[in-house]
C-alpha cells in the first residue's frame, strides 16, 4: 500500500495517540494536541472559505508564537503553501517577496504593519491581510483579527492524506540568493514527511521532550521542529523573541528538554550573571547551527547545562537538516576528542547522501585532508527553486544538488566545513547577499568599485565589511558609507566596517578576486569561514 508522504499525518497521529497531552504552551496558555489540532483544522476552514487560487502561498510576518505553529498545518489543511518571512527585513524585501511568490493572503502582527502600509499598494496579488494579534485593525486589513476568526470557523474540516499529491509543494522558504533577489525555496510534502523521522532518529526524541522554540519559525522550516516534535508528540514551548533570562526561566518552569541555538545565542546563555539560579537539570541535548560552533563553546553549554552540545549543519534547500555531530559509539575517544566530533560539521543523517566533489565532479577521498564541494541526494533535497530555472539546472547538475560549501570529510565521515564558494555570508545564523549589498554600495556617487566579504567577528562568527574603491577625485568617509547602506537595506545585511583600497587583484577576465582580499582578514583563524 501507498499512502501519500504528508506532514498532515504527523498532526492526525498527534491527535490520535496523545490527544490529552499538553501539545502547545505559549506564556500561560496552553493547549492539548486534541485543541491544536482543531485550531489547526479551523485555520484551515477560514482560509479554504476565501476561495484563493489552488495551492497560492499564504504568508506569515509573525513572532514564534501559537499562531505561527498552527499556520505549518493549517495553511497546508487548506491546499495551500505555507509561506513564513523574516521580521528582519524591511518593506522592500517583503514586497518583493509577496509579488514574486504570487502570495494571496498575509497573515501580519501589528508591529508590522508600518512596513505593510508603505508597500500595499504594489501587492499585486494579496487579496486578505489578517492581523495575528488583539490590535485594532486599519481599513485596509480584515477587520476581525486571528483569533475571533477562528472561533467563527469550524473544526469540521477533514482531509484525505490519499488524496494528497506527496510531491506538491507544502511550504516556500526565501533565502539569500547569489544574484542579489531572495530566491523561493519550494519544499514538498514529501521532503518535509522524511525530514522529520530522520531527524527524529537522529536526535532520539521522544514524547516526553519539550523543546523551546528558540530558533524563529520563519527559519528554514524552524530547523524541522514543527514536524518531528508534532510527529513524535513532543511538546513546542514557544518563545517570542530571544531574552536569556526569559529562556532560563522557561526551561525550569516548563521543564524544557532540548533547543536549538546559532553560536550567538549560545554566547550570550553561558555568559547571563543570573543563570546559576534556574534549575536547567531537565536539559538533555543543546543544538548548535546555522554558524560553526568550536570546542570552547560546547564545552561552556555543556557545563551550563549539564547536557549534551551538538552541532550541525544543514540549508533552507534541505528542511534543513543534513549532518549532526553525535560521537558515534563505536568510536574510542576520550573526552578532548568527543568534545571536538561534537563541535565539528557532524556526519550525515539517515536519508542524507554527502559526498564531496572537486571542480571536474569527481568524488574525493575521505582522508580528513581533501577539500571539495559538498554535494547531497536525499530525501530532504528542495524540489527545486520557484521560477529560477538557470539556478536549478545549475544547482543539480550531476544529479546531485550542490551546496556551494568546501570541506573535508574524515575515514569516520565526519565533515568539516572549511570555505564557501557561494557568495554568501552568515553572520548570526543569518544569510547574507554580498552581492546584493555590493548593489546597494554602488548606488553612491563616490563609489567605483565594492566587494563585500565576511570577516571574523568573536560575537556573530562572521560579518560583512565593505571593501571599497573610489572614483577620482572623491573622499567618501566610512561613517558616509555607512549611512547610506543603512538607509537601504535591512540592519543585519549591512556591513560593520569600510576599508578603502586604491585597486582590487582581478582576474584575468576582470572579475575581482576576492578569495585574495578575504586573505588577510582571516590569518590566524582556524577555520576560514564561520
Amino acid at each position: 500500500m501507498k499512502v501519500p508522504l504528508t506532514p498532515v499525518r504527523f498532526l492526525q497521529r498527534a491527535r490520535q495517540q496523545f490527544g490529552r497531552k499538553t501539545a502547545v504552551i505559549d506564556g500561560d496558555r496552553s493547549w492539548s494536541y486534541h485543541e491544536y489540532d482543531e485550531r489547526c483544522r479551523k485555520l484551515g476552514d477560514l482560509i479554504r472559505s476565501w476561495k484563493l487560487p489552488p495551492k497560492s502561498p499564504v504568508a506569515f510576518i509573525a513572532y514564534n508564537t501559537h499562531q505561527l505553529l498552527e499556520a505549518y498545518y493549517g495553511v497546508l489543511l487548506a491546499d495551500s503553501v505555507f509561506l513564513p518571512l523574516n521580521i528582519r527585513l524591511n518593506a522592500e524585501d517583503f514586497r518583493f517577496i509577496l509579488n514574486d511568490s504570487q502570495a494571496s493572503a498575509l497573515f501580519v502582527h501589528s508591529d508590522f504593519l508600518p512596513l505593510i502600509e508603505g508597500i500595499r499598494e504594489e501587492l499585486e496579488t494579496v487579496e486578505r491581510i489578517v492581523l495575528t494579534d488583539d490590535a485594532p485593525a486599519p481599513s485596509w486589513c480584515e477587520q476581525q483579527g486571528y483569533d475571533r476568526l477562528l472561533e467563527e470557523s469550524s473544526s469540521d474540516l477533514d482531509i484525505d492524506v490519499m488524496a494528497i499529491d506527496e510531491d506538491s509543494v507544502a511550504e516556500m522558504f526565501y533565502t539569500s540568493g547569489t544574484t542579489g533577489y531572495p530566491k523561493g525555496v519550494l519544499l514538498t510534502h514529501r521532503n518535509l514527511y522524511l525530514h522529520a523521522l530522520e531527524v527524529a532518529v537522529a536526535l532520539h526524541g521522544s514524547d516526553a521532550d519539550v523543546q523551546l522554540h528558540t530558533i524563529p519559525l520563519f527559519h528554514v522550516n524552524g530547523w524541522g521542529t514543527p514536524q518531528f516534535l508534532t510527529c513524535q508528540g513532543g511538546t513546542h514551548c514557544m518563545l517570542p523573541r530571544f531574552d536569556p533570562k526569559l529562556i532560563f526561566e522557561t526551561i525550569e518552569r516548563c521543564g524544557v528538554t532540548i533547543f536549538s541555538l546559532v553560536p550567538t545565542m549560545a554566547t550570550a546563555l553561558v555568559n547571563f550573571p543570573g543563570r546559576r539560579k534556574y534549575d536547567v537539570s531537565s536539559v538533555r541535548i543543546v543544538n548548535i547551527g546555522g554558524a560553526a560552533s568550536n570546542v570552547h563553546l560546547t564545552r561552556q553549554i555543556e557545563e551550563c547545562f549539564g547536557c549534551e552540545c551538538l552541532a550541525g549543519y544543514g540549508m533552507t534547500e534541505t528542511c534543513p537538516a543534513l549532518s549532526i555531530a553525535r560521537v558515534k559509539h563505536h568510536l574510542d575517544c576520550n573526552e578532548d576528542e568527543s568534545v571536538a566530533r561534537k563541535s565539528s560539521t557532524g556526519f550525515a543523517i539517515p536519508g542524507a547522501d554527502l559526498q564531496i566533489w572537486d571542480e571536474q565532479g569527481n568524488p574525493l577521498p575521505w582522508d580528513g585532508r581533501s577539500a571539495g564541494e559538498i554535494v547531497v541526494r536525499g530525501d530532504m533535497v528542495m524540489k527545486g527553486y520557484h521560477q529560477r530555472p538557470e539556478e536549478n539546472r545549475e544547482s543539480f547538475r550531476g544529479g546531485w544538488f550542490h551546496t556551494g560549501d568546501t570541506a573535508t570529510i574524515d575515514e569516520e565521515g565526519y565533515l568539516l566545513i572549511v570555505d564557501r564558494k557561494k557568495d554568501i555570508i552568515i553572520s548570526g545564523g543569518e544569510n547574507i547577499s554580498s552581492l546584493e549589498v555590493e548593489k546597494a554600495l554602488l548606488g553612491h556617487p563616490s563609489v567605483l568599485e565594492c566587494a563585500v566579504i565576511a570577516v571574523p567577528d568573536p560575537k556573530w562568527g562572521e560579518v560583512p565589511k565593505a571593501l571599497i574603491v573610489l572614483k577620482q577625485d572623491s573622499d567618501a568617509a566610512e561613517e558616509e558609507l555607512l549611512e547610506f547602506i543603512r538607509g537601504r537595506l535591512a540592519h543585519f545585511k549591512c556591513p560593520r566596517s569600510v576599508d578603502f583600497y586604491p585597486e582590487f587583484p582581478k582576474s584575468g577576465t576582470g572579475k575581482i578576486l576576492k578569495r585574495e582580499l578575504r586573505e588577510k582578514y582571516w590569518v590566524g583563524e582556524l577555520k576560514r569561514v564561520h
